[in-house]
């Protein structure tokens, strides 16, 4: 066989395999994904009252107030920047990690009124490793459930309930924890995510 006839194969199936894997494939996928899962698809985005997007609940969103449920903590530029998602890539010996999570610590402690020796969820103080993630655990929620409820003027059983509701479950029913997206209970609490 001549190396013309080598190199004439070799860029047939070069461009039949770039039309399959850069072309059908990734129609595939996107019809299928528009069909079987249209909002997860599109970003599953929230949308407000005037029907413009306003968060999605896959990515986190710093709430400040004391009426919120405060997120973890953030490394993704000036928090929650999704353009800069990461860690912070701090060392467990890092004194400027060991210095923010102490201050952290003390932050989360006088928020939510707890006591000096009252133990603090690690997820309150540490970053996820995306920078972006929207989801608590379900004892850093409970922990904070009286300082909302405090400034909601709400039942602080009423308050867990829709916790409760905002928790999503295990993967699969057996990979992870259970953990509390803090988007969609935020925006529960203002009437704007049903």
């Amino acid at each position: 066989m001549s190396i013309i006839k080598e190199v004439r194969i070799s860029a047939v199936v070069t461009l039949i395999l770039l039309v399959i894997c850069c072309g059908l494939y990734p129609l595939v996928v996107l019809g299928a994904g528009q069909l079987f899962f249209p909002h997860q698809a599109n970003g599953s985005l929230v949308l407000g009252a005037d029907g413009k997007p306003i968060a999605s609940t896959l990515l986190g969103q710093a709430f400040t107030a004391d009426k919120y449920f405060a997120p973890r903590p953030s490394a993704a530029g000036t928090g929650y920047d999704s353009t800069s998602s990461g860690g912070s890539n701090y060392g467990a010996t890092s004194q400027a990690l060991h210095d923010a999570v102490k201050q952290r610590v003390a932050d989360y402690r006088k928020a939510n009124h707890l006591s000096d020796t009252q133990l603090v969820p690690a997820d309150a103080v540490m970053a996820s490793g995306s920078g972006l993630d929207p989801h608590i655990s379900i004892k850093n929620a409970l922990l904070q459930v009286p300082r909302v409820a405090a400034a909601r003027s709400m039942n602080e059983a009423d308050l867990k309930k829709i916790v409760a509701r905002c928790t999503d479950g295990r993967d699969f029913g057996i990979l992870g924890d259970p953990g509390v997206n803090i988007v969609k209970l935020n925006l529960t609490l203002d009437g704007t995510y049903k």
